[in-house]
């Protein structure tokens, strides 16, 4: 058995590959599958559990030996059937090491299945921190490069922008560095990959010195804000709302580096008791009374009302309480048009309040911002970004009613030019995404050349990028 440790994938007797994979392999009890959100779930064939790069090969080998499709997944916190599949599962959480700091040159080097969380501790042990950071830190580091995942700052890139190389594990079993100057294709087409390029064993990752953040946040009247919006973006590093329709009232957050000691905002009777606990419970009784939920907006905009002000690691300002499982989409809308995107959400969510059998949103809707960049797939190519975000919750699990509300909103967001974040559901096909995005089809040319038989082609990208017939409910529970 030991000389099969070094030898070749492809010089090793199938009987002995199931030998070598069998103490990877989730047992059949566990061998199933669902996001964070519980809104998508699958049962693969197997799932495999690698702890070095050397098992990531033979569960390749292995995939192509049986013809099957390989899913590399980290935590599955997408919203979406991204991470789902009904073949192999390859789960890279126990591939979560640190390899390299450079504190002079301000990169470091990790496997990507480290989480944020995990990644945030172990930069902050060498003065180190990432430049930006989204509203959760449970993701793993492929996690956010394949999807470009962002923060919020309009002079902020997606964090995928702070990438400075890659290693791939591609299909045929062979190893790759890329980067803007080595391979670019394969470097932009993987930073927003989708993980269909290749397996990423290693992500170089540009940082900063640790920092803190003084975070001031204030509640205005809607119609303020819409007046002041492009001076509000502008006025911080990172800013950001959140915008209850119900009370036509806008939750504003502005975060700015500092040096000044740690103070943090909030208290656990306010946030947790009451925002948590008392709201969740507030949340189910909605489910037979919706009437409440018009209700829960007030409550919750009057949680967070009055001025406050903070000071923390960066992370922890950057990061915020998503509380409870939900159903969730965000769409990203040129700077240009958000303005007018939003005052046509508002006179639509309007309309609805008024019709007695109307939508009843019952969160605000998250308004976010990065800057242009020029990786193929972002949702941010070509141009600045607004992002809007809108959710809805399951308390304790259960399910809420939340299609009629996402279909209205895609459809206001999408006459504005909008594109679909690509961790969370979406219906766009590749025509439609051929029309959003000029190199859409140099990314399906890099995904022919580097997997010409579709070793990393999912049920979502065989869906979403190549048009097959492939239901967007097919990991549902319920599949009507």
């Amino acid at each position: 058995m030991s000389s099969q440790l070094t030898a070749t994938p492809s010089d090793i007797p199938l009987q002995n590959l199931y030998q070598l994979l069998e103490p990877i392999t989730v047992p059949s009890p566990r061998a199933k599958f669902s996001n964070w959100g519980r809104s998508f779930h699958c049962t693969p064939l197997a799932i495999f559990e690698p702890e070095n790069e050397f098992q990531c090969e033979l569960v390749l080998e292995l995939a192509r030996r049986e013809g099957k499709i390989v899913k590399a997944v980290g935590v599955g916190h997408s919203p979406s059937d991204l991470a789902c599949t009904n073949e192999y599962m390859l789960r890279t959480t126990k591939l979560n090491r640190l390899l390299e700091v450079n504190v002079e040159k301000r990169y470091i080097t990790a496997q990507g299945g480290i989480t944020l969380h995990d990644l945030h501790a172990q930069l902050a042990h060498h003065g180190l921190a990432m430049m930006n950071v989204g509203s959760i830190s449970d993701q793993t580091l492929a996690g956010i490069v394949t999807t470009a995942t962002h923060g919020s700052g309009i002079e902020y890139g997606v964090m995928s922008t702070h990438v400075m190389g890659l290693t791939l594990l591609l299909a045929d079993g062979t190893r790759a560095f890329c980067s803007r100057n080595e391979r670019p294709d394969l470097f932009i087409a993987s930073i927003c990959g989708l993980g269909a390029t290749g397996l990423i064993l290693s992500i170089q990752l540009q940082v900063e010195p640790a920092f803190r953040l003084k975070e001031i946040q204030e509640s205005i009247p809607f119609d303020e804000f819409l007046h002041r919006y492009d001076k509000l973006v502008h006025s911080s590093q990172h800013v950001r709302f959140w915008w209850y329709p119900a009370s036509d009232t806008v939750r504003c957050s502005y975060s700015d580096r500092s040096k000044e000691a740690k103070n943090p905002a909030g208290s656990w009777w306010r946030h947790t008791f009451l925002g948590f606990h008392v709201t969740q419970l507030l949340l189910f009784l909605a489910r037979y009374f919706l009437i409440l939920n018009t209700w829960i907006s007030h409550y919750a905009c009057w949680l967070s009302k009055g001025r406050t002000v903070g000071i923390d690691d960066s992370h922890i300002i950057f990061n915020v309480d998503c509380r409870y499982p939900q159903h969730t989409t965000e769409w990203a809308i040129p700077y240009e048009e958000s303005q007018h995107c939003l005052r046509e959400l508002r006179t639509w969510l309007e309309q609805e309040n008024q019709d007695p059998n109307g939508i009843r949103p019952h969160v605000p809707i998250e308004i976010r911002f990065s800057a242009a960049d020029d990786i193929w797939l972002s949702p941010s190519n070509g141009h600045r970004t607004c992002w809007l975000g809108v959710v809805q919750y399951k308390p304790y699990g259960f399910n809420v009613p939340y299609r009629r509300y996402f279909g209205g909103y895609e459809s206001i967001v999408a006459r504005h030019h909008g594109r679909p974040h690509w961790a969370k559901a979406h219906q766009l096909q590749p025509d439609a995404l051929r029309a959003l995005y000029p190199r859409f089809d140099d990314f399906r040319r890099v995904l022919k050349e580097v997997d010409p038989k579709g070793l990393f082609r999912n049920e979502y990208i065989q869906r979403h990028i190549f048009g097959l017939p492939v239901s967007g409910r097919i990991f549902k529970l319920r599949q009507d």
